[in-house]
């Protein structure tokens, strides 16, 4: 009988680790929104005063970068989300971060 309760516990267990890296994700993506959000701002500012068109494409490539990579950490999420609990969940964290780190 202790068997079944250990099984009963597991799912709860994983319920809550997946609730909890949820959690830190989404203020993680919320953070990143937030800046690209201000970024975005200084954009429009940007072209308002005039400034040079190079000056401008450097920061449009800047935000469209923290963008993507606000995607990604979002996707990593999902996928994390989706292994939890199973052997692969250190190798697909392994991934995410370093698609993270480099697209």
């Amino acid at each position: 009988m202790p068997t079944a309760k250990k099984t009963a516990a597991a799912p709860a267990a994983t319920a809550r680790a997946v609730n909890a890296y949820r959690s830190e994700h989404q203020r993680d993506v919320i953070n990143r929104l937030r800046r690209i959000e201000g970024q975005v701002r200084a954009l429009a500012e940007m072209v308002e005063t005039g400034r040079p068109c190079e000056d401008v494409a450097q920061q449009m490539s800047a935000a469209r970068k923290a963008m993507d990579k606000a995607f990604y950490r979002m996707m990593a999420c999902s996928v994390m989300e989706a292994v939890t609990g199973t052997e692969a969940e250190a190798d697909v964290e392994r991934s995410t971060r370093i698609l993270e780190k480099y697209a």
